[in-house]
Protein backbone atom coordinates (compact mmCIF):
# COMPACT_ATOMS: atom_id res chain seq x y z
CA UNK A 1 0.00 0.00 0.00
CA UNK A 2 1.10 3.53 -0.69
CA UNK A 3 0.64 6.61 1.49
CA UNK A 4 1.26 10.09 0.11
CA UNK A 5 2.08 12.85 2.60
CA UNK A 6 1.75 16.61 2.49
CA UNK A 7 2.55 17.91 5.96
CA UNK A 8 5.54 19.98 6.94
CA UNK A 9 8.36 21.15 4.72
CA UNK A 10 9.65 18.96 1.86
CA UNK A 11 12.58 18.04 4.10
CA UNK A 12 10.16 16.48 6.60
CA UNK A 13 9.53 13.43 4.44
CA UNK A 14 12.67 11.69 5.72
CA UNK A 15 11.45 11.95 9.30
CA UNK A 16 7.98 10.76 8.26
CA UNK A 17 9.52 7.70 6.61
CA UNK A 18 11.53 6.90 9.73
CA UNK A 19 8.39 7.06 11.88
CA UNK A 20 6.37 4.86 9.53
CA UNK A 21 9.19 2.28 9.43
CA UNK A 22 8.39 1.77 13.11
CA UNK A 23 4.61 1.84 12.98
CA UNK A 24 3.84 0.52 9.47
CA UNK A 25 6.99 -1.02 7.97
CA UNK A 26 5.18 -2.44 4.93
CA UNK A 27 3.75 0.94 3.95
CA UNK A 28 5.30 2.73 0.98
CA UNK A 29 5.54 6.39 2.01
CA UNK A 30 5.95 9.01 -0.71
CA UNK A 31 6.15 12.78 -0.65
CA UNK A 32 3.49 15.05 -2.13
CA UNK A 33 6.00 16.36 -4.66
CA UNK A 34 7.38 12.98 -5.78
CA UNK A 35 6.88 12.00 -9.42
CA UNK A 36 4.54 9.03 -9.04
CA UNK A 37 1.63 7.39 -10.81
CA UNK A 38 -1.52 8.83 -9.13
CA UNK A 39 -3.26 5.48 -9.53
CA UNK A 40 -0.83 3.87 -7.07
CA UNK A 41 -1.87 6.04 -4.10
CA UNK A 42 -4.11 4.32 -1.52
CA UNK A 43 -4.07 6.82 1.36
CA UNK A 44 -3.31 10.52 1.79
CA UNK A 45 -2.11 12.25 4.97
CA UNK A 46 -2.43 15.95 4.25
CA UNK A 47 -2.45 19.49 5.55
CA UNK A 48 -3.60 22.22 3.13
CA UNK A 49 -3.29 20.12 -0.03
CA UNK A 50 -3.06 21.90 -3.36
CA UNK A 51 -6.59 22.51 -4.68
CA UNK A 52 -7.69 19.77 -7.04
CA UNK A 53 -4.81 17.39 -6.29
CA UNK A 54 -6.72 14.91 -4.12
CA UNK A 55 -9.20 14.39 -6.96
CA UNK A 56 -6.38 13.09 -9.18
CA UNK A 57 -5.89 9.90 -7.14
CA UNK A 58 -8.46 7.46 -8.61
CA UNK A 59 -7.87 4.65 -6.09
CA UNK A 60 -7.68 6.72 -2.92
CA UNK A 61 -9.40 4.93 -0.02
CA UNK A 62 -9.24 7.52 2.77
CA UNK A 63 -8.10 11.09 3.36
CA UNK A 64 -6.41 11.66 6.72
CA UNK A 65 -6.17 15.22 7.99
CA UNK A 66 -2.84 15.98 9.63
CA UNK A 67 -4.72 18.08 12.20
CA UNK A 68 -8.01 18.05 14.06
CA UNK A 69 -9.67 20.39 11.56
CA UNK A 70 -10.73 19.64 8.00
CA UNK A 71 -11.46 23.12 6.64
CA UNK A 72 -8.08 23.09 4.88
CA UNK A 73 -9.39 20.12 2.84
CA UNK A 74 -13.08 20.83 2.31
CA UNK A 75 -12.39 24.41 1.23
CA UNK A 76 -11.17 22.86 -2.02
CA UNK A 77 -14.20 22.77 -4.37
CA UNK A 78 -12.78 19.69 -6.08
CA UNK A 79 -12.14 17.48 -3.06
CA UNK A 80 -13.54 14.00 -3.74
CA UNK A 81 -16.78 13.94 -1.76
CA UNK A 82 -17.26 10.20 -2.03
CA UNK A 83 -14.25 9.74 0.24
CA UNK A 84 -14.21 9.92 4.02
CA UNK A 85 -11.91 12.30 5.87
CA UNK A 86 -10.45 11.12 9.19
CA UNK A 87 -9.60 13.91 11.63
CA UNK A 88 -6.35 13.71 13.59
CA UNK A 89 -7.77 13.49 17.10
CA UNK A 90 -5.55 11.40 19.35
CA UNK A 91 -5.27 11.05 23.13
CA UNK A 92 -2.22 13.33 22.95
CA UNK A 93 -4.25 15.95 21.05
CA UNK A 94 -6.82 15.94 23.84
CA UNK A 95 -4.14 16.23 26.51
CA UNK A 96 -2.33 19.07 24.76
CA UNK A 97 -5.52 21.06 24.23
CA UNK A 98 -6.74 20.53 27.79
CA UNK A 99 -3.38 21.63 29.20
CA UNK A 100 -3.29 24.68 26.92
CA UNK A 101 -6.71 25.78 28.13
CA UNK A 102 -5.76 25.14 31.77
CA UNK A 103 -2.50 27.08 31.41
CA UNK A 104 -4.31 30.00 29.80
CA UNK A 105 -7.07 29.94 32.41
CA UNK A 106 -4.59 30.05 35.29
CA UNK A 107 -2.62 32.87 33.63
CA UNK A 108 -5.82 34.89 33.29
CA UNK A 109 -6.94 34.07 36.82
CA UNK A 110 -3.64 35.28 38.31
CA UNK A 111 -3.22 38.19 35.86
CA UNK A 112 0.19 36.93 34.75
CA UNK A 113 0.18 39.24 31.72
CA UNK A 114 0.38 42.22 34.05
CA UNK A 115 3.49 40.84 35.73
CA UNK A 116 5.12 40.11 32.37
CA UNK A 117 4.42 43.66 31.20
CA UNK A 118 5.88 45.07 34.41
CA UNK A 119 8.99 42.96 33.93
CA UNK A 120 9.42 44.28 30.37
CA UNK A 121 9.38 47.83 31.80
CA UNK A 122 11.54 46.87 34.82
CA UNK A 123 8.74 48.22 36.94
CA UNK A 124 7.99 46.86 40.41
CA UNK A 125 4.42 47.36 41.53
CA UNK A 126 2.51 45.13 43.90
CA UNK A 127 -0.97 44.19 42.82
CA UNK A 128 -3.69 42.04 44.28
CA UNK A 129 -4.11 38.66 42.65
CA UNK A 130 -6.55 37.10 45.02
CA UNK A 131 -8.71 35.13 42.62
CA UNK A 132 -8.46 31.37 42.58
CA UNK A 133 -9.91 28.79 40.21
CA UNK A 134 -13.09 28.41 42.24
CA UNK A 135 -13.88 32.10 41.65
CA UNK A 136 -13.90 31.82 37.85
CA UNK A 137 -16.88 30.28 36.10
CA UNK A 138 -15.61 28.73 32.88
CA UNK A 139 -17.87 28.22 29.88
CA UNK A 140 -16.62 25.93 27.11
CA UNK A 141 -18.11 26.27 23.64
CA UNK A 142 -17.79 22.95 21.84
CA UNK A 143 -18.31 19.60 23.55
CA UNK A 144 -16.39 17.26 21.30
CA UNK A 145 -13.38 15.26 22.42
CA UNK A 146 -11.27 18.37 22.98
CA UNK A 147 -13.96 20.29 24.86
CA UNK A 148 -14.71 17.37 27.15
CA UNK A 149 -11.01 16.82 27.89
CA UNK A 150 -10.59 20.49 28.78
CA UNK A 151 -13.73 20.49 30.94
CA UNK A 152 -12.54 17.49 32.92
CA UNK A 153 -9.10 18.94 33.61
CA UNK A 154 -10.35 22.40 34.58
CA UNK A 155 -12.99 20.90 36.83
CA UNK A 156 -10.39 18.78 38.65
CA UNK A 157 -8.34 21.91 39.35
CA UNK A 158 -11.38 23.63 40.85
CA UNK A 159 -12.89 25.77 38.12
CA UNK A 160 -16.72 25.68 37.99
CA UNK A 161 -17.21 24.46 34.41
CA UNK A 162 -20.21 24.42 32.09
CA UNK A 163 -20.41 23.61 28.41
CA UNK A 164 -22.40 24.66 25.37
CA UNK A 165 -22.85 23.02 21.99
CA UNK A 166 -25.05 23.69 18.99
CA UNK A 167 -26.87 20.38 19.39
CA UNK A 168 -27.79 18.23 22.36
CA UNK A 169 -24.67 17.12 24.20
CA UNK A 170 -23.62 16.48 27.77
CA UNK A 171 -20.53 16.86 29.88
CA UNK A 172 -19.25 14.03 32.09
CA UNK A 173 -19.28 13.99 35.87
CA UNK A 174 -22.59 15.83 36.10
CA UNK A 175 -21.17 19.14 34.88
CA UNK A 176 -23.89 21.46 33.56
CA UNK A 177 -24.34 21.75 29.81
CA UNK A 178 -26.40 23.97 27.54
CA UNK A 179 -27.47 23.45 23.95
CA UNK A 180 -28.65 25.45 21.00
CA UNK A 181 -29.40 29.10 20.46
CA UNK A 182 -32.24 29.01 22.99
CA UNK A 183 -29.82 28.35 25.87
CA UNK A 184 -26.85 30.33 24.55
CA UNK A 185 -27.69 33.52 26.44
CA UNK A 186 -28.16 31.67 29.74
CA UNK A 187 -24.82 29.93 29.22
CA UNK A 188 -23.02 33.20 28.52
CA UNK A 189 -24.56 35.02 31.48
CA UNK A 190 -22.94 32.58 33.93
CA UNK A 191 -19.52 32.64 32.24
CA UNK A 192 -16.51 34.60 33.53
CA UNK A 193 -14.07 32.90 31.16
CA UNK A 194 -15.31 31.92 27.70
CA UNK A 195 -13.37 29.15 25.96
CA UNK A 196 -14.03 28.53 22.27
CA UNK A 197 -13.21 25.02 21.01
CA UNK A 198 -15.90 24.85 18.35
CA UNK A 199 -15.32 23.30 14.93
CA UNK A 200 -15.21 25.53 11.88
CA UNK A 201 -18.63 25.52 10.20
CA UNK A 202 -20.78 28.10 8.47
CA UNK A 203 -22.99 28.33 11.56
CA UNK A 204 -20.04 29.01 13.90
CA UNK A 205 -18.26 31.54 11.67
CA UNK A 206 -18.08 34.89 13.46
CA UNK A 207 -19.72 33.58 16.64
CA UNK A 208 -17.24 35.48 18.82
CA UNK A 209 -18.81 38.84 18.10
CA UNK A 210 -20.29 41.91 19.79
CA UNK A 211 -23.64 40.21 20.45
CA UNK A 212 -21.96 37.26 22.16
CA UNK A 213 -19.61 39.41 24.25
CA UNK A 214 -22.46 41.68 25.37
CA UNK A 215 -24.13 38.72 27.07
CA UNK A 216 -21.05 37.92 29.17
CA UNK A 217 -20.60 39.56 32.58
CA UNK A 218 -18.50 42.72 32.38
CA UNK A 219 -14.84 41.85 32.96
CA UNK A 220 -15.05 38.35 31.48
CA UNK A 221 -12.10 36.97 29.53
CA UNK A 222 -11.74 34.93 26.35
CA UNK A 223 -9.67 31.96 25.19
CA UNK A 224 -9.98 31.09 21.51
CA UNK A 225 -8.26 27.86 20.49
CA UNK A 226 -10.95 26.83 18.01
CA UNK A 227 -10.61 28.54 14.65
CA UNK A 228 -9.69 32.04 13.58
CA UNK A 229 -12.91 32.31 11.58
CA UNK A 230 -14.91 32.14 14.82
CA UNK A 231 -13.65 35.57 15.80
CA UNK A 232 -14.73 38.99 14.56
CA UNK A 233 -11.42 40.71 15.22
CA UNK A 234 -12.72 44.26 15.51
CA UNK A 235 -15.43 43.14 17.94
CA UNK A 236 -12.78 41.51 20.15
CA UNK A 237 -10.73 44.70 20.11
CA UNK A 238 -13.77 46.87 20.84
CA UNK A 239 -14.81 44.67 23.77
CA UNK A 240 -11.29 44.80 25.23
CA UNK A 241 -10.98 48.55 24.72
CA UNK A 242 -14.32 49.18 26.45
CA UNK A 243 -13.38 46.96 29.40
CA UNK A 244 -16.27 44.60 28.82
CA UNK A 245 -13.67 41.93 28.09
CA UNK A 246 -10.74 41.97 30.51
CA UNK A 247 -8.18 39.88 28.63
CA UNK A 248 -7.94 37.40 25.78
CA UNK A 249 -5.66 34.49 24.95
CA UNK A 250 -5.76 33.85 21.21
CA UNK A 251 -4.21 30.86 19.43
CA UNK A 252 -6.00 30.96 16.08
CA UNK A 253 -6.47 33.71 13.53
CA UNK A 254 -7.89 34.50 10.13
CA UNK A 255 -5.66 34.83 8.19
CA UNK A 256 -2.66 32.86 9.39
CA UNK A 257 0.10 33.71 9.89
CA UNK A 258 -1.20 36.77 11.68
CA UNK A 259 -0.04 39.79 9.62
CA UNK A 260 2.68 41.90 11.29
CA UNK A 261 0.47 44.99 11.13
CA UNK A 262 -2.47 43.39 12.96
CA UNK A 263 -3.49 45.45 16.01
CA UNK A 264 -3.87 42.20 17.95
CA UNK A 265 -0.07 41.96 18.29
CA UNK A 266 0.29 45.12 20.32
CA UNK A 267 -2.89 45.17 22.37
CA UNK A 268 -1.95 45.27 26.07
CA UNK A 269 -4.66 42.81 27.10
CA UNK A 270 -4.04 40.10 24.51
CA UNK A 271 -1.73 37.09 24.73
CA UNK A 272 -0.96 35.55 21.33
CA UNK A 273 0.25 32.02 20.63
CA UNK A 274 0.98 30.84 17.05
CA UNK A 275 -1.70 28.15 16.56
CA UNK A 276 0.16 25.72 18.80
CA UNK A 277 -2.46 24.73 21.38
CA UNK A 278 -2.52 21.10 20.24
CA UNK A 279 -0.01 19.81 17.72
CA UNK A 280 0.70 16.08 17.95
CA UNK A 281 4.28 15.33 16.98
CA UNK A 282 5.11 13.21 13.94
CA UNK A 283 5.57 10.14 16.12
CA UNK A 284 2.01 10.38 17.40
CA UNK A 285 0.54 11.21 14.00
CA UNK A 286 2.40 8.36 12.30
CA UNK A 287 1.20 5.94 14.96
CA UNK A 288 -2.40 7.10 14.61
CA UNK A 289 -2.27 7.11 10.81
CA UNK A 290 -0.91 3.56 10.76
CA UNK A 291 -3.72 2.48 13.06
CA UNK A 292 -6.34 4.17 10.87
CA UNK A 293 -5.02 2.46 7.75
CA UNK A 294 -4.94 -0.95 9.41
CA UNK A 295 -8.45 -0.50 10.81
CA UNK A 296 -9.76 0.65 7.44
CA UNK A 297 -8.21 -2.35 5.69
CA UNK A 298 -9.99 -4.61 8.18
CA UNK A 299 -13.28 -2.89 7.42
CA UNK A 300 -13.69 -1.47 10.91
CA UNK A 301 -15.58 1.72 11.74
CA UNK A 302 -13.22 4.67 12.09
CA UNK A 303 -13.50 7.40 14.74
CA UNK A 304 -13.66 11.15 14.14
CA UNK A 305 -14.83 10.96 10.54
CA UNK A 306 -15.86 14.29 9.01
CA UNK A 307 -19.64 14.62 8.67
CA UNK A 308 -20.53 17.08 5.87
CA UNK A 309 -24.05 17.53 7.26
CA UNK A 310 -22.69 18.74 10.60
CA UNK A 311 -19.71 20.55 9.15
CA UNK A 312 -17.09 18.73 11.24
Amino acid sequence: MRLIIRSGSPRAIDEWREKFKIHAPALDVVDWHDDIDPATVDYALVWAPDPGRLATFPNLKLIISAGAGVDHIVSDPAWPRHLRIARMVTPRTETEMAEYVLTSALMLTRDVKRAIDQQARRHWELYDSLRVAADIRVGIMGLGHLGIAAARLLSRVGFPVAGWSRGASTLPDGLPSYAGQAQFGEFLSRTDLLVCLLPATESTRGILNHTTFAQLPRGASLINAGRGAHMVTQDVLNALNSGHLHQAVLDVFDPEPLPPDSPLWTHPNIIITPHCAAIPDREERARHTAWLIEANERGEALPNIYDPARGY
